[in-house]
């Protein structure tokens, strides 16, 4: 028997994509003022935990993705990769390396660094945090 509420289901399919692009927003806020890496993925994290509570195990796990433990790999590896540029270019390990890159409708956009090793610690707060808590689910 299926016993979750209607309010917190109907209130998740809302609540769920606006914590979602939050968490975006923390994450391209980051490298210039507070936030990162590792508060949007507690968001993101928390977006789909209220997901799995307002649905089930299996809704969950259709949002993502990959799989939680595959997030924490290649979040790994993305963050041991934004350090290599720095190396490459005769600069100390982690040295911030920034890039422009021009588009025709966007102008031109720098990027560095920085990005792809928050994007990398994303990536593993959320695989680890979801990695737990799916299987704190599953055993109830």
């Amino acid at each position: 028997m299926n016993m979750q509420s209607l309010i917190l289901r109907t209130a998740g399919q809302f609540i769920l994509p606006l914590l979602l692009l939050f968490s975006l927003f923390l994450l391209l806020r980051g490298h210039n003022e507070p936030g990162g890496g590792f508060i949007a993925g507690l968001v993101a994290a928390s977006a789909v935990s209220l997901h799995l509570f307002a649905m089930d195990t299996a809704a969950a796990r259709r949002i993502l993705l990959a799989a939680p433990r595959d997030l924490i790999g290649w979040g790994l590896t993305l963050g041991v990769v934004s350090a290599v540029p720095s190396i490459f270019l005769g600069e100390p390990f982690f040295t911030s390396i920034w890039f422009e890159l021009t588009l025709p409708v966007l102008g031109t956009l720098k990027l560095g660094t920085p990005l792809f090793f928050d994007v990398g610690v994303y990536m593993v707060v959320v695989g680890s945090v979801l990695t737990i808590v799916l299987n704190l689910a599953e055993e109830h």
